[in-house]
């Protein structure tokens, strides 16, 4: 199973002593299903500040992978109540962080649904802050399914 669907993507970063940053996204993608994983595929914008990145994110079973490739590479794993390391590219070189998934909320199905992450970010083994992503994903007017 292949659509595009629209997917709106609200970021949230939240450090100690600073005002959390947001940032909102509408945009189309493409979700697949094959067998029980589904993946979803869209593309970064400006307002994002990774436009020319490609993000694809796969879910199967309790586990999320985000993969970022383009202009930003990176790859994370999120698993409720596990902490996966991860490698982060930005324009200065690659981090080694971890990635300590707080909480995952999972509501995926072929006509879409939708997926929350809340997450710490770890940077040389000390906290550097707290994000959430939420995103929901609907089947785009007149999508073309293929089984």
């Amino acid at each position: 199973m292949q659509k595009n669907v629209v997917i709106s993507v609200k970021g949230i970063q939240k450090y100690d002593d600073m005002k959390s940053d947001a940032v909102e996204l509408v945009t189309e993608g493409q979700l697949q299903r094959k067998d029980d994983v589904y993946i979803l595929t869209y593309l970064e914008s400006e307002v994002t500040g990774m436009d020319g990145t490609q993000t694809t994110i796969t879910v199967q079973g309790d586990q999320v992978t985000l993969v970022r490739a383009g202009r930003f590479n990176s790859q994370m794993v999120f698993q409720e109540g596990r902490r996966h390391l991860s490698m982060y590219n930005t324009p200065y070189g690659a981090l080694a962080i971890g990635v300590n998934t707080r909480h995952l909320l999972l509501d995926l199905t072929d006509e879409g649904g939708d997926i929350e992450v809340d997450y710490m970010i770890e940077v040389e083994h000390a906290v550097a802050g707290r994000n959430i992503f939420q995103m929901n994903i609907k089947e785009a007017e007149g999508a073309s399914l293929k089984q």
